[in-house]
């Protein structure tokens, strides 16, 4: 029997047309100009041809998603090892701290994220207060950073998108049912045990939501690699930006974007499975 369209139905409507043309229609634009070759004096010139990929699998390119991929997992990595501490600590403190806590988390939010990337990179300048305090301290006897620029754009990373990690783990922790820690206690599991027995198993969608929401958008970060960076590294956001700004090579900058979004459909889709086991 076949079932009537009802008002539900029809609301779908402006969503699904809205993700025709906003989502899905760039979508097939990009990857139709990535089959494309560059135009004389830039641009798309209509001629079909596989050429693009062949060149984004050049080892030079390669090696540029690499490091990308290694900033990503860094920085996902990083901030669940301070974001589950810091969550923890909030489900403990009285409703009060609770939600001041809450707003010190969401406070970076009501800035401009190129804003807090200046900030950031005035903070932690060779010539920045950071460095100074602890120069004036004597803790250290050279600015911080000012050798290993890779390191600068990981603290900036993790600064930045620690919030979207320390979210989803509060939320999960704060349904958290404590009395089976102590539980687990009482049969005679240490500490170690209740953590990876007990709490984490619990805690893994929320995690792998905290993971996601952290690496799919650190893959193609191109402010804070390209300001903290000070144009001595290259990852997949600085090279995309160069392709259709700088080089106007939009076809090869298009193949670029199709294989980003393949490694992220594959994380995707690798997070949904070890979602549902």
């Amino acid at each position: 029997m076949r079932r009537s369209s009802g008002p539900l139905d029809f609301g779908l409507y402006p969503y699904v047309i809205w993700l025709g043309i906003f989502i899905f229609a760039p979508l097939i634009l990009v990857l139709t100009v990535s089959f494309q070759e560059k135009g004389l004096w830039g641009g798309v010139s209509w001629v079909w041809n596989w050429g693009n990929y062949l060149r984004a699998l050049d080892p030079i390119y390669l090696s540029v998603l690499w490091s990308s991929l290694k900033l990503a997992g860094t920085t996902a990595l990083a901030c669940l090892i301070l974001a589950f501490p810091m969550a923890w600590y909030m489900t403990k403190i009285s409703p009060r701290l609770r939600s001041f806590a809450l707003v010190i988390v969401l406070m970076p939010f009501i800035s401009n994220f190129v804003v807090r990337a200046y900030a950031l990179k005035f903070l932690i300048g060779v010539e920045g207060p950071l460095n100074r305090f602890l120069m004036a301290l004597g803790w250290i006897h050279a600015p911080l950073f000012m050798e290993d620029v890779r390191a600068a754009v990981l603290f900036g990373m993790v600064t930045n998108y620690l919030p979207f990690m320390i979210l989803p783990l509060y939320v999960a922790l704060e349904k958290f049912d404590f009395g089976l820690i102590e539980s687990a206690q009482d049969l005679g599991a240490n500490s170690r045990q209740v953590f990876f027995d007990v709490v984490l198993p619990i805690m893994q969608p929320a995690v792998l939501t905290g993971v996601t929401l952290v690496f799919v958008p650190a893959l193609g970060e191109l402010v804070i690699p390209d300001l903290l960076g000070g144009g001595k590294t290259m990852y997949i956001g600085n090279l995309l930006s160069e392709q259709f700004l700088k080089a106007r090579d939009w076809p090869f900058g298009a193949s670029l974007c199709v294989l980003m979004m393949l490694v992220i459909s594959l994380f995707s889709i690798l997070v949904r499975r070890r979602a549902s086991t």
